[in-house]
C-alpha cells in the first residue's frame, strides 16, 4: 500500500500542465491591457448606419452616442508676434461616420463670439481640422511638407468654411469648390462646430479616407478677441481616427480570448490530474 505521508514528487505530466498555467496566467496579464486600453490620442468614431442627418446638425442628441474626447491645446511655434500667448487650452472632439460621410464635431469654451474682423485689430474667432493627403505617413503637423501635404478643413466666424491644401508653413492654397460642409451653434458659451465631408475624394490632393487604414487629425482654434491670427493659435498634436483594426480590434481580443480558455483548460486539467493522485494515494 502506498504511505500518504510521503506521496514522491508530482508526475512530470503534472510539472507540466503546471508550468503551462503559469504561463498562460503570464501572456493573459501581458495582453490584458493591449486589449482593454484605449490607445492614446485615439479619437472614437461612432457609426451611424443612417443618412446622418442628424450628425450634420451640431446640438443633435445622436452626438451622445459618440464619445468625447479632451483634446489638449497649446501655443503653436511661430514668429507671429505674441505667439505663445493664446488663450484655449483644450477642445473636446467627437467623431462620427455614415457608410459615406464623416463628421468631426469640434467644441471648446469661448464667453466672447468674434464675428468680425472689419479692421486690422480685430479678428475673427476660427477653428481647423487638419488631414494629411497621404493617409500612410504621418507628416510635419505644421501644415505638412512638400513630401507628405495636408488637406485642411478651416472655419472663421465672419467668412464660413474653406477647403485648404498646404505643403508647409504659409503654402496654403484653395480648393476652389470645396467639399466641406461646417455648421455651428453657439450653447452655454461654447463654440460647437460639426465638420462634414464624404468619406472619398473624387479628386486630387484630397485626403482620401480609406476604411481599413486608421488616419491622423490635429486641430487648430483661434481667439479673435485675444488677437489670435495666422500663426499665432492654439494647436494639438496629431490624434487618429481608428478606422484600421488598431491595437483594440479583433486579432488581440482573439488572442486574449484564447489565451483565457487555454488557462481554463489546462487549470481543470491540472485540478483533475491532482484529485486522481490523492484517489491513488489513497487506495490500499
Amino acid at each position: 500500500m502506498t504511505d500518504p505521508a510521503d506521496p514522491g514528487p508530482p508526475p512530470d505530466r503534472t510539472r507540466a500542465l503546471l508550468a503551462g498555467l503559469a504561463v498562460l496566467v503570464l501572456a493573459s496579464a501581458a495582453l490584458a491591457p493591449l486589449s482593454a486600453g484605449r490607445p492614446a490620442n485615439q479619437i472614437p468614431i461612432h457609426h451611424d448606419p443612417g443618412e446622418g442627418a442628424e450628425l450634420a446638425e451640431p446640438t443633435s442628441p445622436e452626438w451622445e452616442a459618440a464619445p468625447a474626447v479632451t483634446v489638449a491645446l497649446s501655443s503653436a511655434p511661430s514668429s507671429v508676434p505674441a505667439a505663445d500667448s493664446t488663450s484655449v487650452p483644450r477642445a473636446a472632439v467627437r467623431a462620427a461616420r455614415t457608410d459615406e460621410r464623416l463628421y468631426v464635431r469640434l467644441s471648446w469654451a469661448d464667453p466672447t463670439a468674434d464675428r468680425n474682423a472689419t479692421s486690422p485689430r480685430t479678428f475673427a474667432d476660427a477653428a481647423a481640422v487638419q488631414f494629411p493627403v497621404n493617409t500612410s505617413a504621418r507628416p510635419p503637423i505644421a501644415m505638412g511638407s512638400t513630401r507628405n501635404a495636408v488637406n485642411v478643413w478651416y472655419w472663421s466666424a465672419s467668412e464660413g468654411s474653406e477647403e485648404l491644401l498646404a505643403g508647409g508653413p504659409g503654402s496654403t492654397t484653395e480648393f476652389r469648390n470645396g467639399s466641406v460642409r461646417v455648421a455651428t451653434a453657439r450653447e452655454d458659451g461654447r463654440w460647437v462646430l460639426v465638420y462634414a465631408r464624404d468619406l472619398r475624394a473624387e479628386t486630387p490632393n484630397r485626403t482620401s479616407i480609406a476604411l481599413e487604414r486608421d488616419v491622423d487629425v490635429a486641430f487648430a482654434v483661434w481667439n479673435g478677441s485675444n488677437m489670435e491670427r495666422s500663426g499665432r493659435k492654439a494647436v494639438s498634436e496629431w490624434y487618429h481616427l481608428p478606422f484600421g483594426p488598431g491595437p483594440q480590434g479583433p486579432p488581440y481580443e482573439t488572442i486574449l480570448w484564447t489565451v483565457a480558455g487555454l488557462a481554463i483548460v489546462v487549470a481543470t486539467a491540472v485540478t483533475g490530474a491532482a484529485v486522481l493522485r490523492t484517489r491513488e494515494g489513497r487506495e490500499p
